[in-house]
């Protein structure tokens, strides 16, 4: 099968269910017991990770068997927490292989640096692994592609970490755009608007003797040990990440493509710098301003890292007590109809639509609002649910995929100094661009390649 036939054959499957339903292997809850738990096991013992197991933790139905990373020094805290409400501690492991050659593993959650999430998922679902993915779901645009290739080839559940999906409220807003009651969409605006400072790189040091640097390198160029460019630091460095625009950024562009109906671009513009901060010594931009243009529709995307006046949504307002003040939002999406406008929280927030006053220059008249809670217990439920079922996920790795190739295209326009471009959503390719082409894809090291054949 040609490279061409193989990718619209996985455009015809990306819609679709999975094959057929895929069981999970069965585990003894205890002595006598009937209930059966799915064994997890979690690559990446960061505080994102370590967050999500403990939450996984939470369900009766979930138990912990492996806790990996590549610095021994990590992860201890959370396997006796584990111990605690298991009854047992997971294994401590620096080797990926282990969790891979266990049978007794249904599922791993990857909450690596972004640059070993596609390699990662891959290799899980190439072992027969389901896999809960943290965003974004890959560095690059064409290792995006082949998570989805082996996604559908191995008939894994892959749910990328973008919870807005699993939540009562966004599903509530898309409705009620596709009512009609805003009138006709054709601008949406989505910001990330964070604080912070100049970013100060470190220099380079002998490795520690807990770390096996080379291992968490990976997919990404050789270089010598330096914590600048290790816990913490990889989000400065293109060769680990898309800044802060691909770690927190996607949650809001993915919700905006979500609520709007879209999937791919026709074109894409972009332009940045360090603008506030241009001594920092991070590579990545610290302003970013895009305009993503649809078939009918224009988003644009606004992305900071200094703005200390804005605020990602209080915790109060995330459990659904009330809205944002939207103007110091740093975190809103804003849906522009002819006839009202839509303004929209992220992991919780809710949403208030408003018409124009019925007296000059005051606020406008709201018409209609819903609170909203922060949704990762629903998105782990939902995770469970489509394994046990063998459906697709709501936050599933096609649309995962979708999403974070917005925020690549944005960040290679940005990297050539302001550039429009075509996107062709058929080939994932920047046609009649060679300079911005040759960033779709990466070079990776022998050992820790991305396969082309998954």
């Amino acid at each position: 099968m040609s490279r061409h036939s193989r990718r619209t054959f996985v455009r015809a499957a990306a819609g679709a269910l999975l094959a057929a339903p895929v069981p999970f292997r069965l585990a003894a809850a205890g002595p006598g017991s009937a209930q059966s738990k799915l064994v997890l096991a979690l690559m990446g013992a960061g505080g994102r990770g370590s967050n999500l197991i403990r939450g996984f933790l939470e369900r009766p139905d979930i138990d912990v068997a492996y806790v990996c990373d590549i610095d021994s020094r990590r992860g201890h805290d959370l396997i006796a927490d584990c111990k605690a409400k298991q009854g047992k501690a997971p294994a401590h492991v620096g080797e990926l292989r282990r969790v891979l050659d266990d049978k007794a593993v249904d599922a791993v959650v990857v909450a690596t640096p972004d640059h070993w999430h596609s390699l990662g998922s891959i290799l899980c679902c190439q072992a027969g692994k389901h896999v809960y993915v943290e965003k974004p779901p890959s560095h690059n645009v064409w290792e995006g592609r082949k998570m989805v290739e082996a996604a559908r080839k191995y008939k894994r559940v892959v749910q990328v970490g973008t919870q807005n999906r699993s939540a009562p409220y966004n599903h509530q807003a898309r409705e009620f755009i596709a009512s009609g009651k805003l009138g006709k969409v054709s601008l949406v605006k989505v910001f990330n608007l964070k604080s912070g400072g100049p970013f100060r790189a470190s220099r380079d040091e002998a490795c520690p003797k807990e770390v096996n640097y080379d291992a968490w390198l990976g997919p990404a160029p050789e270089r010598p040990f330096n914590p600048g460019h290790f816990h913490g630091g990889w989000h400065a460095w293109w060769a680990y990440s898309g800044g802060d625009l691909a770690d927190d950024g996607i949650h809001q562009l993915d919700l905006a493509r979500f609520v709007a109906g879209k999937t791919w671009p026709m074109a894409v513009t972009a332009s940045g710098g360090k603008l506030a901060y241009p001594k920092s010594d991070a590579e990545v931009p610290d302003t970013q301003v895009a305009t993503m243009e649809f078939d009918d529709l224009l988003m644009t995307m606004e992305h900071s890292g200094w703005a200390q006046y804005m605020d990602k949504i209080a915790g109060d307002i995330r459990g659904g007590a009330g809205f944002p003040y939207w103007p110091q939002c740093a975190t809103r999406i804003e849906i522009y109809g002819t006839d009202a406008v839509m303004y929209l929280g992220r992991h919780g927030g809710g949403w208030q639509v408003f018409t124009k006053s019925k007296r000059q220059s005051r606020p406008g008249e709201l018409v209609a609002e819903q609170t909203g809670r922060f949704p990762d217990p629903e998105h782990k439920q939902d995770f469970v649910d489509a394994i046990r079922t063998g459906r697709l996920p709501r936050a599933d790795v096609e649309e995962g995929h979708r999403s974070a190739v917005l925020i690549h295209l944005i960040n290679i326009a940005t990297r050539l100094g302001g550039r429009r471009f075509a996107f062709d959503s058929q080939t994932e390719t920047i046609p009649g661009d060679k300079e911005a082409n040759a960033l779709i894809q990466r070079d990776y090291r022998a050992k820790y390649a991305v396969p082309a054949e998954v």
